[in-house]
C-alpha cells in the first residue's frame, strides 16, 4: 500500500509539472488573447465563455497571463536551479576530493551564504544590481550554488572509501577522474531530487521578487506580480488572486509530489527500510 501511495504521488507529481510545462511552451505560440492588449471597457470581467478566468483592471485576460507567466516563472526556476547545480555540484565534488584548505572554503563559503534567509539574499541582490529576470535567476541561483555543493559533498564522502574508489585510485586515477567517472554517476539520481526541490523553491522565490517588485518587469506577465496588484480588488475581483495563487500552489505542490517520488524511486535502500 505504501509503494502504492508514492507511486501515485510521483505519478501526481508528474502530470502536475508536466502540465505547466506545456502551459509554458503553449504560450510561445498560442494564447487565448494578446497579453498586451488592453480593453478598459471590458475590465473585471468575471471568467466566461469569453474570458475563462476573467480580465483585469486593464481588461487584459488572465487566462492568458497566467500562461505566459507559467513560462517566466518556470524559466527562471529552471535556470537558476540549473546555475546552482552547475556551480554547486563541481564544487562539493572538488571539496569531498582535495579535502584540507579547499574544503574548508567551500564550506564556510556556503555558511556564510546560509547565514541569510533564501528570499532576503535574493531581495538583496535584485536590490543592488536592480529588478528583472536575469537578476532574479542569478540571485536565486547564488543560494542554490552552496546547497548543491554540500548535498554533493556529503554524498561523495560517504563513497570515497568504498572499494571500487580505492581500486580506482591504485589504478593511479586522480581525484579528478574519480569524482567523474565513479563518484558522480552514483549520486546523480540524488541530486536529480535535490534539483526537483530547488526548481519548487526556484518557483516560490521568483513568485515572492515578482510581488514586490523585483521580478520580470512590466509588460511582461508574472504570477508574483499578479498576486501584487490584486490585493486591492480582491473583495470585489477574487479571481485575480485566486487563480495565480492556485498558479503557484499547484506548481510547487507537483514539483515536490515529483521530488518525493524519485527519491523513492531512485534509493532502494529508503523503500526497503519501509
Amino acid at each position: 500500500m505504501s509503494a502504492l501511495r508514492r507511486n501515485a504521488g510521483l505519478a501526481l507529481g508528474a502530470a502536475l509539472t508536466l502540465a505547466f510545462l506545456s502551459a509554458a511552451l503553449l504560450s510561445f505560440v498560442w494564447t487565448p488573447y494578446d497579453v498586451a492588449d488592453l480593453d478598459i471597457a471590458g475590465r473585471l470581467q468575471a471568467p466566461s465563455a469569453a474570458h475563462w478566468l476573467g480580465t483585469d483592471h486593464f481588461g487584459r485576460d488572465v487566462a492568458s497571463m497566467i500562461l505566459v507567466g507559467a513560462r517566466n516563472s518556470l524559466a527562471v526556476a529552471l535556470v537558476a536551479a540549473g546555475l546552482g547545480m552547475l556551480v554547486g555540484v563541481p564544487a562539493g565534488l572538488a571539496a569531498a576530493a582535495r579535502r584540507g584548505w579547499l574544503d574548508e572554503l567551500v564550506m564556510r563559503t556556503n555558511d556564510l551564504i546560509f547565514a541569510f534567509p533564501s528570499l532576503l539574499l535574493a531581495i538583496m541582490i535584485t536590490a543592488v544590481a536592480g529588478p528583472g529576470a536575469v537578476n532574479a535567476i542569478i540571485a536565486i541561483g547564488v543560494f542554490n550554488i552552496p546547497v548543491f555543493a554540500r548535498v554533493a559533498r556529503g554524498a561523495a564522502l560517504s563513497l570515497w572509501t568504498r572499494d571500487y574508489v580505492l581500486a580506482a585510485r591504485v589504478a593511479g586515477k586522480g581525484p579528478a577522474a574519480i569524482s567523474l567517472q565513479h563518484i558522480l554517476p552514483n549520486i546523480a539520481g540524488l541530486l536529480i531530487v535535490q534539483g526537483t526541490i530547488q526548481f519548487s523553491m526556484g518557483v516560490l522565490a521568483e513568485a515572492g521578487l515578482s510581488y514586490v517588485g523585483l521580478g520580470a518587469q512590466p509588460p511582461i506577465p508574472s504570477w508574483g506580480r499578479m498576486l501584487n496588484e490584486a490585493q486591492t480588488m480582491i473583495g470585489f475581483a477574487p479571481w485575480l488572486a485566486i487563480f495565480p495563487g492556485l498558479a503557484v500552489v499547484t506548481t510547487v505542490i507537483g514539483l515536490n509530489l515529483l521530488g518525493d517520488g524519485l527519491r523513492d524511486a531512485l534509493d532502494p535502500k529508503l523503500d526497503r527500510s519501509r
